[in-house]
């Protein structure tokens, strides 16, 4: 299915809810060839508008019904905590838009932490990621960028990037969180048959 971003309005975007259709999609790539257009760049801005009045970090394209390889993410820096002592950014200054991201190195480790998802309202649950990764991408300027990331902004990154391989959090969490969120999942589900 291709998805004709010039086509779309994008204050019509609204964060779409568990179990659509599109979440479970995997997303096609974005043609960037001719670089970033100003329809790409007012659906990154809405979306960017999207998570930030949902409280999230980052908003992936199937959220938004868009089945296309764009994130946006900005995950802000803890006012109290201390720098990565790798070094490596664990937070964003600014929302950063990403098109076509992939990620090409994962640390081998796996830390588990409560994540929850703007298109699961109310569900949260401990998943295991690799604390460090490093993401390649396209960004709003039409440039190849490649980063690396640990803590919150690397699982930030990873969570999105599932999203646009239509794979979401209550396929990664614990067994014990799945247990714990069941219920609600099932009435997500419900709520969608009605």
């Amino acid at each position: 299915m291709t998805t004709e971003l010039s086509q779309i309005d994008p204050s019509k975007l609204r964060i779409d809810l568990y179990p659509t259709e599109v979440l479970r999609m995997k997303a096609s790539p974005v043609a960037v060839d001719d670089g970033i257009d100003s329809s790409m760049r007012a659906i990154a801005e809405r979306m960017i508008d999207l998570m930030r009045g949902a409280d999230g970090i980052g908003l992936a394209a199937p959220q938004v019904g868009l089945p296309v390889r764009l994130f946006v993410a900005h995950v802000p820096a803890d006012p109290e905590g201390e720098p990565d002592p790798s070094g490596l950014a664990i937070s964003t200054e600014a929302p950063q838009v990403f098109f076509n991201p992939e990620i090409v190195e994962f640390s081998r480790d796996l830390e588990p932490y409560e994540e929850g998802c703007l298109s699961l309202p109310g569900i949260n649950g401990e998943v295991n990621r690799p604390s460090t990764v490093t993401m390649r991408a396209i960004d709003l300027d039409g440039n190849e960028v490649e980063m690396k990331a640990t803590g919150l902004l690397a699982r930030c990154w990873q969570h999105e990037i599932d999203h646009l391989d239509g794979v979401l959090i209550i396929d990664k969490m614990t067994q014990m969180s799945r247990l714990k969120n069941r219920a609600r999942i099932k009435s997500m589900e419900k709520a969608a048959r009605r």
